[in-house]
């Protein structure tokens, strides 16, 4: 076998072997999770999916007080209540727009960008007088909605005409323990990211 052969022998290999790897770990982890959702968690046997539902149990179960979680009904409904609205009002929004023409490839779509911005009005304005979303105390609700939020950063979505968020996302920032060490983007991630944003552009 000459040079040539063997070099696309071993790119087989390599691209045979890492898809068998895949579909093991595909197979692994419907056994714990049979929707293939992220995240995932398995704590102490206990396993859970979805962002929101794990940040809750999380700090119900670990947190030293109740302070990103409130115990009081109605502060905790104001929690909830923006955990709700990151997930149906201002998430869903960006995926329409965003993934589907990233993955879909459609054409620009400005009745779906409405949406966004409607959506980022409604999180403006319900941030007038407060530090968080929830009131002027860091919740679960404000690591939710900074998900959100930083991924509308990522895709240069402008929050100029949104005071309320922009301030709100700079405070975030600092006052959630590891964000920027959290966020921190390796080289291999920034080339991605930018190859994402190109299809945009087009």
């Amino acid at each position: 076998m000459d040079g040539k052969s063997t070099s696309y022998a071993n790119q087989y290999l390599t691209v045979h072997n890492r898809r068998n790897q895949m579909l093991q770990k595909k197979s692994e982890f419907r056994k714990i999770n049979n929707q293939e959702i992220l995240p995932t968690i398995v704590d102490d046997g206990f396993t859970l999916w979805g962002c929101r539902e794990i940040l809750q149990y999380l700090v119900e179960k670990y947190g030293k007080d109740d302070s990103l979680y409130p115990k009081d009904p109605q502060k905790r409904a104001l929690v909830n209540q923006k955990l709700y609205f990151d997930m149906g009002t201002l998430h869903q929004p960006f995926a329409d727009y965003y993934f589907k023409r990233i993955f879909a490839k459609t054409s620009i779509d400005p009745a779906a960008f409405k949406k966004i911005e409607e959506a980022m009005g409604f999180f403006n304005t319900g941030l007038e007088g407060q530090l968080f979303a929830a009131g002027d105390a860091l919740t679960i609700a404000d690591f939710s909605l900074m998900a959100t939020v930083s991924t509308y950063d990522a895709f240069k979505f402008d929050l100029t005409p949104y005071p309320n968020v922009a301030q709100w996302f700079e405070r975030s920032k600092k006052t959630m323990p590891g964000y920027e060490e959290i966020n921190q983007k390796s080289s291999e991630m920034e080339e991605y990211h930018e190859k994402i944003l190109s299809r945009l552009q087009k």
